[in-house]
């Protein structure tokens, strides 16, 4: 079994995978990239970072195991940290690295350093997206030539007079037009006025009878939205729903606010035992079911 193969598989679903004891490799989204130098357009993708502080087991990668190779969580959580230990012998000595993920090694510090490999997009929106080379755009830099032809100054002093007649007409006709409009605007403004003022004295004055009033209505207030909750501790999953039902009804009965939260992408509903806002509390109740009920519960965290 190679672990870094369903590492590879979460991060194109999920933003954080965390292998126990070890540390978690966490994405982050970047935006497309316009490289100025090489006059290339790169695709938005995923950065992979590693935090060795990550240690805490929260089912994710063991359970995708259990289900993906057909075997117990218990025996999935063994193959992980007999992966956990061999990375860490190999880490004393060398490099260590992942298959499409990067390298792993050792500072003076004896501290873990990543370096990951950006060939590798687990962006799923960028699917098929590969960088595309542009042609380099060149300026051109000749001066531009007037459009308007320069007249020259012996040519300006020979207008003929009755040009310069016309065009003084011209402008006598443009001033007595704008006169004209501008007395009419002035007189219009004056007569909405007095009308504006007329109507606001009719309904001060009037006084409104209503004989038939409306009855009264009700509105009902719609409830806040639910609070989000995320993280579901996953009981079991069902081919058909009534199991899935009957399920649920054994999980109230016991006391667990049980529900169906919908169809995975094998078909099967899948039933929860209860449903949390963050991740901690998530985490403890799941280990409290896993010592008292059913050992193959296991942490769904929902997007």
């Amino acid at each position: 079994m190679t672990l870094a193969t369903y590492i590879n598989d979460l991060l194109y679903r999920y933003d954080c995978v965390i292998i126990p004891d070890f540390g978690g490799f966490v994405t982050n989204r970047i935006g497309a990239k316009v490289n100025k130098y090489t006059h290339t357009f790169s695709a938005p993708t995923k950065q992979v970072t590693f935090n060795s502080l990550l240690k805490h087991n929260d089912g994710l990668l063991a359970n995708y195991i259990a289900s993906s190779e057909n075997i117990s969580f218990e025996k999935a959580s063994t193959a992980i940290s007999l992966s956990v230990i061999k990375w860490q012998n190999e880490l004393q000595s060398k490099a260590v690295e992942i298959e499409n993920l990067g390298v792993l090694s050792l500072n003076e510090e004896k501290q873990i350093v990543f370096e990951p490999n950006t060939s590798v997009n687990y962006l799923t929106e960028s699917f098929g997206l590969s960088t595309v080379e542009s042609a380099a755009i060149s300026r051109y830099k000749q001066q531009v030539k007037p459009l308007v032809t320069i007249v020259a100054k012996d040519e300006k002093k020979k207008v003929p007079v009755f040009i310069k007649y016309a065009a003084t007409a011209a402008i006598l006709l443009t001033l007595g037009f704008s006169a004209v409009n501008g007395y009419q605007q002035n007189q219009q403004k004056k007569i909405l006025a007095k009308q504006e003022k007329a109507i606001q004295k009719k309904i001060q004055s009037a006084t409104f009878v209503i004989s038939n009033p409306l009855p009264t209505i009700n509105l009902n207030v719609a409830k806040e939205k639910e609070v989000s909750k995320p993280f579901h501790i996953i009981a079991g999953a069902f081919q058909y729903t009534e199991n899935a039902e009957k399920k649920v009804k054994q999980l109230r009965a016991k006391g667990f606010n049980a529900k169906i939260i919908g169809v995975n992408k094998w078909g099967l509903t899948q039933v929860s035992f209860n449903s949390y806002t963050n991740r901690t509390e998530a985490t403890n109740n799941l280990y409290t079911i896993q010592d008292t009920i059913s050992k193959d519960a296991w942490l769904l965290i929902e997007k």
